[in-house]
């Protein structure tokens, strides 16, 4: 592999600020193959020099794939002056990493959410022409029209005359007063289930979301937490989306 800067690969890891990283470095808290780095703009060959910070040895990685489980009443965005975001959720260096959401769920929409740091990855999986299906769970309010399913099928047109693309409607029975429906999507308009519930005579109370393409939300993630993608999870996703 190429030689990069130590501090470029530091900072593009999350461990800080370009002045950050050289600060460490001129305090003797950084490594190479086991004797003190003072010179932050030291090539290291990522893959075979052993680099470490303090006590930790740095583990390279060239991109991050992240799967959260999202919790209502907080926006998927990377910033925001006045509310909480899903970067806040991440560990500290994870926050610093360059993460970014692969498209978004609705503030109050819970459930699978990936991150990564690939930009082709991410366009590939929100992209509409590539198809990855996008799996919910809604509790719906109210009677749905008879033929609900069928107008999924062909393609709901919303309120403002906007046609989607054909999705799947599923009952997955009632509890607490709501309707559950399972709804798979192949595109992602804003607001979308919401809308396309509203369009059949129903309105969304709640929604998860449990799945993108072959990945299912691990029922071990707490609301809130986030784990990364195995290998063998990135290399499904991108045979899903048609990258690999």
């Amino acid at each position: 592999m190429a030689q990069l800067r130590l501090d470029k690969m530091l900072v593009n890891l999350g461990w800080g600020s370009r002045r950050e990283i050289a600060a460490m470095a001129r305090g003797g808290k950084i490594t190479v193959n086991g004797e003190v780095c003072r010179s932050p703009d030291r090539k290291v060959d990522p893959q075979a020099d052993k680099v470490a910070v303090g006590d930790e040895e740095v583990r390279y990685q060239e991109h991050y794939y992240l799967m959260l489980n999202k919790p209502a009443g907080v926006v998927t965005a990377t910033q925001d002056n006045f509310q909480q975001t899903v970067l806040s959720l991440l560990p500290a260096r994870l926050q610093k990493a360059g993460l970014f959401p692969v498209g978004r769920l609705d503030k109050d929409t819970e459930g699978l959410l990936l991150l990564t740091t690939d930009g082709a990855f991410s366009h590939a999986l929100t992209a509409p022409r590539r198809h990855v299906d996008k799996v919910y769970l809604a509790g719906v309010r109210g009677a749905l029209a008879p033929d609900a399913q069928a107008r999924f099928a062909q393609g709901v047109v919303l309120e403002d005359g906007t046609v989607c693309r054909p999705a799947l409607l599923a009952p997955e029975g009632a509890a607490d007063g709501l309707q559950y429906v399972r709804i798979t999507l192949r595109e992602g308009r804003f607001h979308q289930v919401k809308r396309m519930v509203r369009a059949a005579g129903g309105e969304v109370v709640t929604l998860r979301r449990l799945s993108v393409g072959p990945l299912t939300l691990d029922p071990a993630l707490a609301p809130g937490a986030c784990r990364a993608l195995t290998e063998g999870e990135v290399r499904a996703l991108k045979a899903a989306s048609g990258i690999e």
